[in-house]
């Protein structure tokens, strides 16, 4: 059976606007029974990496948060709590839901906070990178979890979306910890499948009205896409997502997992996309709402024959660095480092790097609030993958 992936235009963040995409995504799907029923504990899982304001495209919008609970609501699900674990720990859920407008949304709603302040080690003897994980226990409390993603580029995995969001279920510096413990794109998206077979949201809706191209995904820029799409399958979203900014799914290592783990699938033959009109294929949709200026990592990473000549292997990463002129030297990404002694550290009043110690996880650069951490690529990194892509 194909993977259905629903997808519906939207253009703007008014309430009748967002109301009506998301209550027709989710019918294109079988309506909101098909996902869950009405005496379950409901955890609504929106993207609240940080307290940003919603036209900066770098959480879910409280628009579309507002449409899942109303729609929910008035299906006659009462059960409905909130939460995300966001990237900074040391500021509160709540605190940050505020900063993005979720809270407010939510408070409107009667949908209450869930306790994501808190963590318990649950153990994941059958994964394949990780045995166990730390989880806020107001995701071991949920029955259901509907996963509210964000459309964005990141700098580790290309993009996140629905795959990528439940990371969030992870609490607190547990985040930075699995950066550590799994540094590069590969590993991560391994652990990432992990995690989604660990907590099986039921239902990935994708807010996809403004998106976040470029540095993200907190520093890149808004860009608009102008759809809401929706799914049981987050691979099969994600891989839309992808084809949409013209990127290849096969590149982005969650998909690649996700499929292998037996999660969803990225394959285009496997997916079936549905709209108010009718189905449609993936090359019309690419047609209708695509953006091949996109700014996102298309490149293939380079592999092979490198192995051999691993001395290279700094010339050839991509690195962090500090855009001085907007530093304000506020320390977050020293905070945000997972390793231990740290990779970043401060240097005349400004943040600087000891490249040795890095992993290349990107916290500094995701966390930072000014948009002051960019990552930059080699010459040589350019001519390999250009020359020596296999």
């Amino acid at each position: 059976m194909k993977s259905k992936v629903a997808i519906i235009e939207c253009r703007q963040y008014r309430s009748e606007l967002t109301d009506r995409a998301v209550s027709a995504a989710v019918e294109l799907l079988g309506g909101w029974q098909e996902f869950v029923s009405k005496e379950e504990h409901i955890i609504l899982k929106p993207n609240l990496l940080a307290r940003c304001a919603p036209e900066k495209a770098c959480t879910t919008h409280p628009q579309v948060f507002a449409a899942v609970g109303k729609g929910l609501l008035e299906a006659g699900y009462k059960n409905l709590y909130y939460g995300d674990s966001p990237g900074n720990h040391l500021i509160g859920v709540e605190q940050t839901a505020e900063g993005c407008g979720i809270r407010q949304e939510a408070e409107a709603l009667d949908i209450f906070p869930a306790n994501f302040s808190e963590g318990q080690q649950v153990p994941f003897p059958q994964g394949y990178a990780a045995d166990h994980f730390v989880l806020c226990k107001g995701v071991l409390e949920a029955d259901a979890i509907i996963n509210i993603c964000k459309m964005k580029t990141h700098q580790l995995e290309r993009i996140t979306g629905a795959m990528k969001n439940t990371f969030g279920c992870v609490y607190g510096f547990n985040k930075g910890a699995s950066h550590a413990r799994f540094p590069n794109a590969d590993s991560f998206g391994k652990m990432i499948g992990d995690l989604n077979r660990l907590v099986k949201p039921r239902l990935h809706i994708m807010d996809g009205i403004m998106a976040m191209e470029g540095n993200g995904p907190q520093s890149g820029d808004p860009v608009p896409m102008g759809v809401i799409a929706a799914s049981a399958d987050p691979v099969a979203l994600d891989s839309l997502f992808c084809r949409l900014v013209h990127l290849d799914p096969a590149l982005v290592a969650t998909n690649v997992y996700g499929q292998k783990f037996g999660i969803g699938t990225y394959e285009e033959e496997q997916i079936q996309l549905v709209t108010e009109e009718g189905e449609i294929s993936m090359e019309e949709a690419v047609s209708r709402w695509g953006n091949p200026d996109f700014k996102v990592e298309r490149e293939a990473e380079f592999r092979g024959q490198l192995n051999s000549i691993s001395f290279l292997q700094p010339l050839l990463d991509r690195k962090p660095y500090v855009k001085k002129e907007k530093c304000v030297g506020c320390g977050i990404c020293v905070k945000a480092c997972p390793v231990e002694p740290k990779a970043i550290y401060f240097r005349g009043g400004k943040p600087a790097y000891h490249y040795r110690r890095c992993i290349k996880c990107y916290c500094c650069q995701e966390m930072c609030p000014k948009k002051a951490i960019g990552v930059k690529t080699t010459r040589l990194a350019k001519l390999a993958d250009r020359n020596w892509r296999i």
